[in-house]
C-alpha cells in the first residue's frame, strides 16, 4: 500500500480537527466516539492514532482552532472599524447574541459551546480553553479602551472585558438551555442581553 504524502497527512489531520470541531461543539466531547468522528472526517477508525495520542489531545487542538477562528472574527470587526451597524463591539455582541448563533447546528463559538466540557476535562483542554478566554479578554479590553477614547484605566478595561465575556457566554448558555421548551424566554434572554451587554 503506498504511503501518503506529508501534504495528504496534513490534510487528513485538518479534516479530523474540522469534523471534531463541528461534532464536539454540537454534541459535547464525551458524546462523540472516535469511530463516528473518523467517519465524519472521511477516514478509517484506525487512522486516528496516527494523528493524535488521545481524544483529549484532539479536543485541545479543536479548542485552539475554534477560538482562533472566533478571535479572527473579533479582529476583523476591529479592523473594519465603525460601520452603519455600530461599533466593532456592538456588532460582535449583536452577532454573538443572535438567534442564528444560538441555533447553529455546530454550536458556534467555543466559548459557549465547549464551556461545560472544558470544566469537566483535564488540564490539556482547560489550558486551551483558558487561552481562548484570555484572547477574548485581551481583545475586548483593548477595544473597550479604544471605543471609550482612553477614558478607561487598563484594569477598568480588563474588568469590563471580563463582564462582557461573562454576559455573552452566560446569555448564550441560558438561551440554548431553554430554547426548545420556552422559545419566548430564550429570545428574551438574547434580546435583553444584547441591549445591555455593553452597559
Amino acid at each position: 500500500m503506498p504511503r501518503i504524502t506529508k501534504e495528504e497527512k496534513a490534510r487528513n489531520r485538518q479534516n479530523i480537527v474540522e469534523a471534531a470541531g463541528r461534532m464536539f461543539r454540537a454534541q459535547g466531547i464525551d458524546a462523540v466516539g472516535i469511530a463516528d468522528l473518523m467517519k465524519e472526517a472521511g477516514l478509517t477508525h484506525g487512522g486516528f492514532y496516527n494523528h493524535f495520542a488521545s481524544k483529549d489531545d484532539l479536543a485541545a487542538e479543536v479548542c485552539n482552532a475554534s477560538f482562533a477562528t472566533s478571535l479572527g472574527v473579533l479582529a476583523q470587526a476591529v479592523e473594519d472599524g465603525e460601520a452603519p451597524a455600530g461599533s466593532p463591539l456592538r456588532r460582535v455582541v449583536d452577532d454573538y447574541l443572535s438567534a442564528e448563533h444560538r441555533d447553529a447546528q455546530d454550536g458556534g463559538c467555543p466559548s459557549a459551546s465547549l464551556v461545560i466540557d472544558a470544566g469537566r476535562h483535564d488540564e490539556t483542554i482547560q489550558r486551551s480553553y483558558a487561552a481562548g478566554v484570555e484572547g477574548y479578554l485581551t481583545g475586548f479590553a483593548a477595544e473597550l479602551a479604544r471605543e471609550r477614547d482612553g477614558e478607561l484605566a487598563p484594569q477598568e478595561a480588563r474588568d469590563q472585558a471580563v463582564l462582557l465575556l461573562s454576559r455573552l457566554v452566560g446569555a448564550m448558555v441560558l438561551a440554548r438551555a431553554v430554547r426548545d421548551v420556552e422559545p419566548a424566554l430564550s429570545d428574551e434572554i438574547l434580546r435583553t442581553c444584547r441591549a445591555h451587554a455593553l452597559d
